[in-house]
């Protein structure tokens, strides 16, 4: 294939000469899509807010992200919920946490119905503010939160009892009271020490005081990927599917376009180029039955991977082409004989064209038409014939093709003379002059027929 499968205008070319099949593609994308929703039911989410005061490092707030989503707190969230047929290890699945600026744990729960989402959001949220505060030593028990206070108290208390026994025991003149003033100021100087220590850990115990900020929000919606979601995805993916295998299989086509590719399958001789009004012979092949039947149903009857042929000139115009080849030809010849135009069976563009060159030629030389099958190919022996010229289309065969009947050619001893390639045109918006011409060329392309002496 050549550069033109990347161009732009080829997408366009598939779009347009492809649109029914590729409509069916993606119905059947969309159905998929359907059908996948249907083995997936639908989920919700929601997320319930934990802020944890106090000064944190980004490390500790993603251990605090572990911990809530931890087996120990979806396990102790699944035995309070008591879903029947849910476990704790199922539910690990359907929790996440995430550590979000400004101190906030972020616990997202998932659930078949938007009420269940809100609940487990909201009851591993509580369960990790418990868990987390039996692990940091905070408790909710009033008569332990005034210890702390109680005995700071206590050692302001004994700090001042220890200076009123330094002053009692004298101003220092025995020795008895420097050691008793000395052992009581070492006393006090631990107790406070204590008590630094004490405030100290303070802020530190803060961290552990958790607060949930308020219920999770029930969801209103189902959470992504949603039936119309896999729907629309199902028909996008097989659209560009079917995008992307029109332009590798036209990457890796193997059939000829140009000429001197065509001209070195065939080992011979180019001759010119003849046109052909009318571009749907070329897109549709021929033949019928059942398949033929779906393939124009499905609208891939239609040939997509060869250029918009160009609107065709006047009938004058396309005769002056054919008569050149015919002219050309006649010079390739010693002397006047009869030939054999080969035309490859199935290539209806290159039927018309040979039939057209008959009728030009008239007499010198005198030419007929047969019909060759590319897969076996077959031509008569030479006997009044002496000389094969071959009429075919662009983009149709292969290297091995032609080939094939070149070889056929040699063995009916017939030598070949020159190529004719074919090719299609848009016929103009018929006009009075215009259907005179037209109506000129209907006996000539019957003239060919009828010369053609059928198929081989």
């Amino acid at each position: 294939m050549s550069d033109d499968t990347i161009r732009l205008v080829t997408i366009g070319r598939i779009l347009r000469r492809r649109r029914r099949f590729l409509i069916i593609l993606a119905v059947v994308g969309a159905i998929v899509g359907y059908g996948a929703s249907l083995l997936f039911p639908p989920r919700y989410t929601t997320s319930a807010s934990v802020l944890l005061p106090g000064a944190w490092e980004e490390r500790e707030l993603l251990t605090q992200a572990e911990i809530a989503t931890s087996s120990v707190v979806v396990d102790r969230a699944a035995d309070t919920l008591g879903w029947s047929g849910v476990s704790g290890s199922e539910l690990r699945d359907r929790v996440s946490a995430k550590a979000s600026d400004g101190n906030i744990i972020k616990i997202s729960g998932t659930a078949d119905t938007p009420k269940r989402a809100q609940q487990l959001s909201d009851q591993v949220a509580q369960q990790f503010v418990a868990f987390a505060a039996r692990i940091g030593g905070d408790g909710t028990d009033p008569e332990a939160a005034a210890q702390p206070e109680a005995l700071r108290q206590m050692v302001v208390t004994t700090s001042r009892r220890i200076t009123e026994l330094a002053d009692a025991a004298g101003t220092g003149q025995t020795v008895e009271s420097v050691q008793t003033r000395t052992e009581l100021a070492k006393l006090r100087t631990s107790l406070q020490e204590a008590l630094t220590k004490l405030d100290q850990a303070g802020p530190a115990a803060t961290q552990a005081n958790m607060v949930v900020m308020g219920p999770a929000a029930r969801p209103t919606g189902e959470a992504p990927p949603t039936r119309a979601q896999l729907v629309v995805a199902g028909a996008l993916l097989s659209f560009l599917l079917a995008v992307i295998g029109h332009l590798t299989a036209a990457r890796m086509s193997r059939r000829l376009r140009t000429e001197p590719e065509i001209a070195a399958a065939l080992g011979s001789t180019f001759l010119g180029t003849v046109d052909v009004p009318g571009d749907r012979p070329a897109q549709r092949p021929e033949g019928g039955g059942p398949w033929a039947r779906v393939r124009g149903l499905l609208g891939i009857d239609v040939r997509w991977d060869i250029p918009t042929p160009r609107t065709a000139g006047d009938e004058a115009g396309r005769r002056i082409r054919y008569r050149r080849v015919c002219a050309r030809l006649r010079d390739r010849l010693p002397a006047p004989r009869r030939l054999l135009v080969v035309v490859p069976d199935g290539d209806e563009i290159a039927g018309l064209a040979a039939g057209q060159l008959v009728a030009e030629a008239g007499t010198d030389p005198l030419l007929r038409v047969v019909r060759v099958p590319v897969s076996r190919p077959m031509v008569p022996d030479r006997g009044t014939e002496s000389g094969a010229l071959v009429v075919l289309s662009a983009a149709n065969w292969t290297a091995g093709e032609l080939a094939g009947v070149a070889e056929a050619c040699a063995d009916a001893k017939h030598q070949v003379v020159g190529i004719v390639l074919a090719g299609p045109v848009r016929a103009a918006r018929p006009t009075r002059s215009g259907g005179r011409s037209r109506a000129a060329a209907v006996p000539a392309l019957a003239v060919g027929d009828d010369a053609s002496g059928g198929s081989v």
